[in-house]
């Protein structure tokens, strides 16, 4: 249905198939309304339904617990917030926060976990969690994929846990595969229309120089902003073996069933 509405192209289809069944960690970006939810919702599309994963959220958005044909082994978690009482320690009384339920879903025995969103101190667990685990996923809001890696290392640091900004790159460098972008360009104020597509795949490779991850642009944004091959990732040899084609890096200009029309709608 992506592939249709525009979203993806069959490259990046399989790109993203083989690095969910490679087991790596994927942190779609993008702005509201930009369609990351939905994107997420396709990639756990993929996974096989006998595996046991948890879905942690602070509203229930992806509803994969709804889905019991296709997900029968899905645990379904959400965010509760306190009432205006507070204990000892100032913590409103029966609130239950995403971080409470990332470290909790690390003795469950899962194999991947999702976190709708993570905006807040979660996002250390969340690292955590995919740094000892392989196939995890969760959405941030960011201008870019490269913004990403700084807006994860300011929410760690929000954590007001004692971090310096050197562990949190290094950590983020240790835990997150790749970097997933979904654009939205919205013409409708000028009487165009609205498109949602993605326009950058970033590898996550270590650490590099300066104390900040090393990436690679595997997918980046061609003549209308939409992705085309750019890199092949350094992680090739474990997407070959999950049955990913090499071919399809070597469409140069994607395989994008129409052009986006770029040209201002006013007469």
């Amino acid at each position: 249905d992506l592939v249709a509405l525009g979203t993806l192209d069959t490259a990046l289809v399989a790109f993203l198939r083989a690095a969910l069944r490679a087991g790596k960690n994927i942190v779609v970006t993008g702005l509201q309304n930009a369609g990351k939810t939905t994107l997420i919702r396709a990639l756990a599309n993929e996974f096989d339904p006998s595996e046991r994963f948890a879905t942690i959220e602070r509203e229930y958005e992806l509803h994969l617990h709804e889905l019991e044909h296709r997900h029968p082994r899905v645990v379904a978690m959400e965010a509760r917030e306190g009432s205006s009482e507070r204990d000892a320690s100032g913590r409103r009384a029966g609130e239950v926060t995403l971080t409470d339920l990332v470290v909790d879903s690390l003795r469950m025995n899962l194999r991947r976990i999702i976190v709708g969103e993570v905006r807040g101190s979660e996002a250390v667990p969340m690292l955590e969690a995919m740094s000892t685990g392989d196939g995890s996923l969760c959405t941030i809001h960011a201008r870019t994929a490269h913004h990403a890696l700084d807006r994860i290392v300011t929410l760690c640091l929000s954590a007001d846990i004692g971090m310096t900004d050197t562990f949190a790159y290094r950590l983020v460098a240790g835990s997150v595969d790749f970097l997933v972008h979904v654009a939205l360009l919205d013409d409708t104020a000028r009487g165009g229309s609205r498109h949602r597509f993605v326009s950058e795949v970033l590898e996550v490779n270590g650490m590099g120089e300066f104390g900040r991850p090393a990436v690679t642009t595997v997918f980046g944004p061609g003549p209308d902003g939409r992705a085309v091959p750019m890199h092949p990732p350094a992680c090739m040899p474990q997407l070959l073996h999950a049955g990913f084609d090499a071919g399809f890096l070597e469409h140069r200009a994607g395989t994008w069933t129409h052009t986006l029309d770029l040209r201002d709608p006013r007469p």
